[in-house]
């Protein structure tokens, strides 16, 4: 479709939409006093803030859900701050690594996370907010008082329309803007999910949340053992090859040449996975049914299905075009030293 049309065609839909939305006061804008840092800003507050529009965004860097949202934040901020938006992100961490200063600072910076962001190592703002989940969404109006929330992926149309209606009555009516709907472009683990073809969910290594794991035991818990691998993996479980401790947050290689195997359907792959220590590389393989990933190599590995684990962080393994059928991905590590946080899919 030619740029003109898509152009006219949001803009259609917008109108059909609606121009207002009847809006609930859902209460004020909690404090950030709890948060742990700040990054981009000054710290600031809801008093500092009265007058613009205020989208609060929890996020984490390692969830696949936020990365997916992001490229509309980017937009967004873009788009409408000179109108009078304000995105805050309270980066509050799912895994122990993404407690780090570093590596927050890292990330958003290749994540190209601009706006001002709290640090909320502490769940101080999370608690403020009553928050549970990642990402989340809570705008507020000129007068600080929170007027609209969304939880995790979508409702992108209707997030925009509500922040352009409060823009407009922060503004006494004046349209600053271009009421197009933002297009996006995304790329890698921000491409969002093909919802019809998942079967998959999200699914912990570690024992304190783990499901699917076909040798769990829970008496071989926090405890180094070799696991033998080769068994028959019903749908949506894994096992583990080699020398393997299944911790509380992870699975812990200890031997070069472990192996984690998955049944999944699905046409992304993507694995949470860090090196031990931090700041060495380890090296690894993926294959598919036993053989090349044949073009179905995700951002993260190469057509020869190689890829490294150089830091903590969501590594995008498979990403599959055509037919979506129940398959069997395995990695083996060639170095000792990887923790493996968490599969998750799209």
């Amino acid at each position: 479709m030619p740029d003109e049309r898509r152009g006219l065609f949001r803009t259609i839909a917008h109108r059909l939409a609606g121009d207002r939305e009847e809006l609930p006061i859902e209460g004020r804008l909690p404090s950030f006093d709890r948060a742990t840092g700040w990054l981009n800003s000054e710290p600031l507050t809801p008093a500092g803030l009265r007058g613009r529009i205020v989208l609060v965004d929890f996020w984490t860097y390692t969830c696949v859900n936020w990365l997916r949202t992001l490229p509309y934040l980017r937009a967004w901020g873009t788009k409408y701050h000179d109108a009078g938006l304000t995105i805050v992100g309270v980066h509050t961490p799912e895994f122990g690594f993404e407690r780090d200063l570093r590596n927050i600072t890292a990330q958003a910076r290749n994540l190209d996370v601009d706006y001002p962001i709290a640090i909320d190592s502490d769940y101080g703002v999370w608690d403020e907010f009553a928050n549970h989940y990642w990402p989340a969404v809570y705008i507020a109006d000129a007068d600080g008082r929170i007027r609209f929330h969304h939880f995790g992926e979508g409702e992108y149309a209707r997030t925009e329309m509500v922040i352009q209606q409060l823009l407009v009555d922060a503004g006494g009516g004046a349209r600053d803007f271009d009421e197009d709907l933002v297009m996006v472009d995304p790329e890698g683990l921000e491409v969002a999910a093909d919802w019809r073809t998942l079967r998959s969910p999200e699914t912990y290594l570690g024992y304190g949340q783990s499901s699917g794991f076909l040798s769990e035991d829970s008496a071989l818990y926090d405890r180094a053992q070799a696991y033998p691998g080769g068994r028959r993996l019903p749908l949506n479980s894994w096992d583990l090859s080699g020398q393997w401790m299944q911790a509380r947050h992870a699975a812990v290689l200890h031997e070069p040449g472990g192996r984690i195997s998955f049944n999944f359907h699905a046409r992304d792959v993507n694995l949470v996975m860090g090196p031990v220590p931090s700041g060495s590389a380890v090296p690894f393989r993926v294959s598919l049914d036993g053989g090349s990933v044949d073009g179905a190599n995700g951002t993260d590995v190469d057509a020869e299905g190689r890829g490294e684990v150089g830091d903590q962080n969501t590594y995008q393994l498979i990403r599959q075009s055509g037919q979506v059928t129940d398959r069997v991905i395995e990695i083996e590590f060639l170095s000792a030293g990887v923790e493996a946080y968490c599969f998750t899919f799209g």
